[in-house]
């Protein structure tokens, strides 16, 4: 089976040939996204493309895609937002994902945003390097007893929900699926706007549908707490950029912190240091004291590459071997 890698990093180089050597497959890597141009890099005899969050996979890629006889789309994370399922089907391509590899890398960076947001740890660290030791401006709260909201409480939700619970905050959360395990753990499901206007500190752990595009807008930002923290490790669209600048802007959002970006495709993964930023909402949110980004890292530990290397390779694996997913429920 060979296969094609799109939005490759020297660290998917890495991971995948490592976890490669027990299934053999060819593998051929681009550094380039896939969309309707860059389709045309795929080589004769690919069975699979292989593609991360940002790449383009509409209906004229998949259509491409089959005129080169490709059978497989493999995501390689949990998100397929970006997949249009219907013309794969038509086209009889099968699609797969990694509906979850490591939740605690994704939790455990949710909770390094919000200890960093609130206690400033990335304005404190900046004024020592430069033989500042005032404390003035770094005041933060107390996580103890705050009311958390939690938004999805799918692997990773689960995982958040249950740290939170741990440093003794009250968990409100919202899923249209309620997890009963939780609830016994004493997680409180709530409807949004309750949770909305309840909580300290809302987290988002919800995949980017129709439902949930723009889940934070002017309208959901009014009803929520003066002052609340609002992390997102999830995917950028669930955040309308325009009514979250305002809502800083009139300190109705106390702290922002933010994984990912609504139009990241055009930023994340690159090294732009030696060009200036044209993205000129990312440019002012940078520029807000009480705003944390990070370039879509929340992924990124040793143990979640080497699940997703190893998850994407044996789906691929079970489709070609037993035309079917065995145990994953990774088939889309």
């Amino acid at each position: 089976m060979k296969i094609a890698f799109f939005s490759t990093q020297p660290y998917d180089v890495t991971f995948f040939d490592k976890e490669n050597k027990q299934f053999g497959f060819e593998l051929e890597y681009f550094e380039t996204g896939l969309d309707e141009q860059t389709v045309n890099v795929i080589t004769e005899g690919t069975d699979v493309v292989c593609v991360f969050v940002n790449d383009k996979v509409d209906a004229e890629v998949i259509s491409n895609l089959a005129k080169k006889n490709v059978k497989y789309i493999a995501l390689r994370c949990a998100g397929f937002n970006n997949v249009d399922l219907d013309a794969a089907h038509q086209h009889n391509i099968r699609v797969c994902r990694v509906p979850a590899y490591s939740p605690e890398a994704v939790a455990e960076h949710t909770l390094a945003m919000l200890f960093t947001i609130n206690r400033k740890i990335h304005k404190a660290y900046n004024r020592v390097r430069e033989q500042n030791f005032s404390l003035n401006g770094l005041l933060g709260t107390n996580i103890y007893k705050k009311t958390v909201g939690i938004i999805g409480t799918g692997n990773i939700g689960a995982v958040f929900c249950r740290m939170m619970k741990a440093l003794g905050t009250e968990v409100l959360a919202y899923d249209i699926y309620k997890n009963e395990q939780l609830e016994a753990e004493g997680i409180r499901y709530v409807e949004l706007e309750e949770l909305f206007t309840k909580s300290d500190i809302i987290s988002l752990h919800c995949p980017l549908t129709p439902d949930t595009m723009h889940l934070i807008n002017e309208d959901t930002i009014s009803k929520m707490k003066d002052g609340v923290m609002l992390i997102n490790t999830s995917r950028g669209k669930l955040i309308d950029t325009h009514a979250i600048i305002q809502g800083l802007r009139a300190k109705k959002i106390g702290a922002l912190g933010i994984d990912v970006y609504e139009q990241e495709e055009k930023v994340f993964f690159r090294d732009l240091s030696g060009t200036i930023l044209e993205d000129e909402r990312l440019q002012l949110l940078t520029s807000f004291p009480n705003v944390l980004v990070t370039a879509h890292q929340a992924f990124f530990t040793d143990e979640a590459l080497t699940q997703i290397a190893f998850i994407t390779l044996d789906n691929l694996k079970q489709l070609k071997t037993n035309n079917e997913i065995v145990g994953r429920n990774a088939e889309l």
